[in-house]
């Protein structure tokens, strides 16, 4: 034990935990451009997170090297509380699986607050491509080589069309984006032919009649899309796979400050307008403990290490 001054150290440590928090604004950290699934849920938990706690919790979306640039940056601020993660599993599960050198270890540098939401993929096709199930998707495929998009190398989309390959054994031309919203408007365009997407960001160009959908991801059928099969249903039961969203800090934030935030996050997942508010934007809650979320965040890390041999190569 040092003392500072006639002050034991744990006695100074103790009083710095034991302060209220917090005590000043708070930045949620969001690797993603705004309007995404990802931004959705970053905002609406700061709001409400803000509006609890009584100090502001100001999003900050940052983007660069899909989310490794941004994930380093939070692992290496200060463990305070005052800096928090609000990424989909992608920088945390998929990244360090297919890129070369990631600046940051999912386990070691990050504290699991909870997990916030998931949603399911589905697979949508350009209106003029002459097909309407995965059945005929992989006939056509056999004539004329398809090509699909993904909102970059290595992202849930891209891995979820590697599946497809696999499972089909068909060839498909990977085109990777910076994004969603570049993907999805050459895929309206019939610029490329296939797209896979979050359901919440696909619905709106579903229902619109812009792109059509072909089978989801999810284990069961999503009730926004009642009539899209599963990829077990259309024969394919390896290609399943639910993108998650979740809250983290830097480790070795007080394990006082971790709790609070859990037990707020908690209870703003059972709110009634939030769950109908993510609901509606096709997203499932999905809250869990810090030790629930850290054991799935060790799993997918083992789970995506598999799918990315597929690959072939990392991205630098």
């Amino acid at each position: 034990m040092r003392i500072i001054g006639s002050v034991p150290v744990f006695l100074v440590a103790f009083a710095v935990w034991a302060q209220p928090y917090p005590t000043r604004p708070v930045k949620v950290v969001i690797p993603f451009p705004p309007g995404g699934a990802p931004d959705l849920i970053g905002r609406t938990l700061a709001a409400r997170l803000g509006e609890r706690l009584g100090q502001p919790f100001v999003v900050e979306n940052r983007t660069g090297a899909g989310g490794n640039i941004v994930a380093e940056a939070v692992a290496k601020s200060p463990p305070d509380g005052y800096t928090l993660f609000a990424p989909s599993d992608g920088p945390l599960v998929i990244n360090p699986n297919v890129y070369a050198n990631v600046p940051f270890d999912t386990l070691r540098d990050f504290a699991p607050i909870s997990l916030t939401a998931s949603v399911g993929l589905v697979l949508m096709a350009c209106r003029e491509l002459p097909v309407s199930t995965v059945r005929e998707l992989v006939a056509l495929s056999k004539h004329r080589r398809l090509s699909f998009a993904s909102s970059g190398f290595g992202s849930s989309q891209h891995l979820a069309g590697e599946m497809l390959k696999s499972s089909a054994g068909i060839q498909l031309t990977h085109v990777p984006y910076k994004g969603f919203g570049q993907a999805v408007v050459d895929a309206v365009a019939c610029n490329v032919d296939l797209i896979f997407g979050a359901i919440s960001t696909g619905l709106p160009h579903i229902r619109a009649g812009k792109l059509k959908p072909l089978a989801v991801t999810t284990p069961r059928r999503h009730p926004g899309l009642p009539d899209t099969p599963t990829f077990p249903e259309a024969g394919h039961p390896s290609v399943t796979m639910e993108a998650y969203f979740g809250l983290l800090a830097p480790a070795g934030t007080p394990r006082a400050i971790i709790e609070r935030l859990h037990a707020e996050v908690a209870a703003i997942l059972k709110e009634k307008e939030t769950v109908e508010r993510l609901r509606g934007a096709g997203l499932d809650v999905a809250g869990n403990s810090p030790e629930e979320f850290t054991a799935r965040l060790k799993a997918d890390l083992e789970k995506f290490a598999k799918v990315a041999k597929s690959l072939g190569t990392k991205a630098e």
